[in-house]
């Protein structure tokens, strides 16, 4: 649930906010295989879309520049636009707000979970900042991707809809519970598109934050120096 991407990490947090548990087992050699693969269809899918662009860069391209077949390509991301999108921090994102404490306010936790899920995504060796700065860019310019984004988007909202309901004690499915779990969903989202539309100038984990911190206390009026209030006449 990163702004930009969401790859898993395997750590955790401890409900004290404290030191993390011990590493999980180190993957298998099939899973380290996987993710191998994984990280050469997308080294090469960004290596082809910087030299040529995305809409002229295709599957059949992608297999041959990561030596594996089309067949491949599609068995790990079932469309293009899923190369650039898909991630895999929903389900470590879920894990480390379950892992905050209880009586802890929900925007708190999304907030130490925000920041700490950034500073892992761009500690990540297998991605760059420079792949992460293309990605925000294909999802502003490339409206195939931006559309794909929004349906994954959906489904860290009903992600987010759980966590929230347990921690609330609602029911996933209430209005207000969908409400809120879609609006840090998609101010999330606007957070990776201003990120982008800004040149990539601001530092994503203070753009994150300050989405947060209107959701948490709405949206004040800007405070313009030297204008008065109208008075109120009857």
């Amino acid at each position: 649930m990163a702004p930009t991407a969401h790859r898993s990490t395997g750590s955790a947090v401890s409900p004290a906010g404290g030191s993390a548990p011990p590493a999980e087992p180190r993957p298998g050699l099939r899973e380290r295989k996987k993710i191998k693969t994984r990280t050469a269809i997308r080294g090469a899918t960004y290596r082809l879309i910087r030299e040529q662009g995305y809409d002229a860069t295709t599957v059949e391209q992608i297999a041959e520049a990561a030596e594996v077949s089309p067949s491949t390509v599609f068995r790990y991301f079932p469309a293009k636009e899923d190369i650039v999108l898909t991630d895999e921090y929903d389900a470590c994102m879920e894990a480390e707000l379950r892992a905050r404490p209880s009586d802890e306010p929900l925007v708190e936790s999304l907030r130490h979970v925000l920041s700490k899920g950034i500073e892992l995504l761009f500690s990540d060796r297998s991605e760059s900042a420079e792949d992460q700065r293309l990605r925000s860019r294909l999802i502003v310019e490339v409206p195939a991707v931006r559309s794909r984004l929004m349906e994954s988007m959906s489904v860290t909202g009903r992600l987010l809809c759980q966590v929230a309901a347990d921690r609330t004690g609602r029911d996933p499915g209430e209005l207000e519970v969908r409400a809120y779990s879609m609006a840090v969903v998609g101010a999330l989202m606007e957070v990776t598109l201003y990120w982008a539309e800004h040149g990539h100038q601001d530092d994503l984990a203070d753009l994150a934050a300050r989405v947060l911190g209107t959701l948490e206390h709405g949206l004040t009026p800007r405070k313009t120096p030297g204008r008065r209030s109208s008075p109120v006449t009857s």
